[in-house]
């Protein structure tokens, strides 16, 4: 029996977690550490394996590419939930899914974001560019203090809540926004509660915290974006398709949006010859908002121990029982 584990772009499987557990049971173990091309791709490199460990949403899997693997029998899944693998399609096949704790997922999300704040405030990327390009000072902007700048923060849960204290903190003025918050809840995590038009159009520094789903994707578009003061920046650790894309590239493009900083995007890699990439007022990074060791020592643990649950028969943190039948 095979087992793929799927995009391991840091190549940190092989030393965060002991894949001989599955190895000594006579389970092949195959570490993909790029992202496939395209579906068809996928499809090709994967149909030989029964086992499948996937990094969270970095592969999407719809139906489509699900019903391409017919040798697949088991999928372990880390983190909590994907909202690019079609769940309903891995029952139909008598597929089990078990998914993985989250680790620390929380605190390390909500501090890298607050990293992006920080780096963007201080125009920090391209200063890096400058120092690596032989240069100094050369069309950096003059920096900006968070302390007294309202800090906007768009879905108030774990994550948004651990940012909102990081901003108290750093002496910001905090508030929240989203479809579900209410004014008790923000006055307990130290915001004030504020309509989304008024967020926009006051907030300094707006940071989203939000799961995609059909009632976030784009939520942040044209108009949205055209209600921001000028000179805000827009940070988003969430997922790219929360902020319309062209919106956001003409709002950086025209100038009328001063900064963003960015950990998610459309598509994932960000292709080489993506606009962002050349574009001077943008932070970027590869998201890596929930990457550190500690997590992902606990994804590929939960999972190896999901395979061998299910291998011995006794599947368990199955997200889809009824595949069990």
């Amino acid at each position: 029996m095979r087992a793929a584990v799927l995009d391991d772009y840091q190549r940190l499987a092989e030393s965060l977690a002991d894949w001989g557990r599955l190895r000594r049971r006579g389970i092949e173990v195959t570490v993909f550490d790029r992202a496939f091309a395209s579906e068809d791709e996928a499809a090709e490199k994967l149909a030989p394996f029964e086992i499948l460990v996937l990094m969270r949403e970095r592969t999407p899997f719809p139906r489509s590419l699900v019903e391409r693997l017919p040798r697949l029998r088991f999928i372990a899944l880390t983190g909590l939930r994907s909202a690019s693998l079609d769940l309903a399609a891995c029952t139909e096949r008598r597929i089990p899914v078990s998914n993985t704790g989250a680790g620390s997922t929380s605190a390390v999300t909500a501090e890298f974001a607050f990293l992006m704040i920080l780096a963007a405030a201080r125009d920090f990327a391209r200063a890096v560019r400058n120092m690596r390009a032989g240069l100094w000072h050369e069309g950096l902007r003059g920096g900006t203090i968070l302390e007294g700048r309202r800090l906007g923060v768009i879905g108030l849960g774990k994550l948004g809540a651990r940012v909102a204290g990081y901003g108290k903190a750093f002496g910001m003025d905090v508030v929240a926004w989203s479809q579900n918050l209410t004014p008790e809840r923000a006055r307990e995590a130290g915001a004030a509660y504020v309509s989304k038009e008024e967020l926009l159009r006051t907030s300094d520094f707006i940071t989203i915290h939000l799961v995609l789903s059909e009632r976030t994707r784009g939520l942040i578009g044209e108009r949205e974006l055209g209600l921001m003061k000028p000179g805000a920046v827009l940070v988003n650790t969430s997922r790219g398709p929360i902020v319309d894309e062209k919106a956001l590239l003409a709002a950086l493009a025209s100038g009328r949006l001063s900064h963003a900083a960015l950990d998610v995007y459309d598509t994932e890699p960000l292709p080489a010859d993506h606009p962002l990439r050349r574009m001077e007022n943008v932070t970027l990074s590869p998201h890596l908002g929930y990457v550190s060791e500690e997590v992902l020592r606990t994804f590929w643990t939960d999972a190896i121990e999901n395979v061998e649950a299910w291998l011995e028969g006794r599947p368990i943190r199955v997200m889809n029982p009824a595949a069990l039948g």
